[in-house]
């Protein structure tokens, strides 16, 4: 028998699969990350049928063990903009190419009740991905990144995941050393382009996996 604790997020879960869907996102349910892991490759990466694959920066997409599952394939084109081996330019280059795959795998700052995915993004290349150009995009959201409202996801992205991004990724801004947004004018500033999915379109060109445990930032 779950616990009451697990049956609560089976039920939060459950209820935001129904609204996301409505948003016409296609919308799947994972037990943990490893489920998650195993719903991609064995469903939906053969579903997309995919030519072209790469992904954006996304704690909860290596914790699955996606990354290291996907990089080294042969039979599909993979670009990988987690590659240490290029140069910064080199790299700018691969996540401009990653816009035109055919599947991108990202995470997401926050999702609200309302079926509302809230992202805020340093470069753009994620959240222009999420928006237009690859033909299918999956998201893998833990349940953490749940939130009431706009209001509460902006919140949570300002107050929390912008500065433990910024830690995690040592740069350097105000918000490093106080751990709190200070709307900064920074070179190394990684808030600078928002964006706010309602719905997806095409219908189900957005894959969205809720997955029943805390992950990512």
């Amino acid at each position: 028998m779950s616990s009451p604790q697990t049956r609560f997020w089976e039920l939060k879960l459950d209820e935001l699969k129904t609204t996301l869907q409505k948003n016409h996102f296609e919308v799947h349910l994972a037990t943990d990350a490893e489920a998650a892991k195993q719903l991609c490759l064995e469903k939906l990466i053969p579903a997309v049928n995919p030519q072209s694959i790469s992904w954006g920066g996304s704690m909860t997409f290596i914790a699955c063990g996606l990354y290291h599952e996907i990089r080294g394939r042969s039979d599909v084109q993979i670009l990988d903009t987690f590659d240490k081996n290029l140069t910064s330019e080199q790299l700018l280059e691969r996540r401009r190419q990653a816009l035109g795959v055919d599947l991108f795998f990202c995470g997401t700052n926050a999702v609200t009740e309302k079926g509302q995915l809230v992202n805020l993004d340093m470069i753009g290349n994620r959240v222009a991905a999420l928006t237009f150009g690859p033909r299918a995009v999956i998201i893998l959201v833990g349940r953490n990144k749940i939130v009431t409202d706009l209001g509460a996801a902006m919140d949570r992205v300002k107050r929390y995941a912008a500065p433990a991004n910024v830690l995690r990724l040592d740069k350097k801004t105000p918000c490093a050393v106080t751990g709190r947004c200070q709307d900064c004018n920074a070179p190394d500033r990684i808030c600078n382009s928002w964006t706010i999915t309602e719905k997806s379109y095409p219908k189900e060109r957005i894959k969205v996996i809720l997955i029943n445990q805390d992950l990512g930032l």
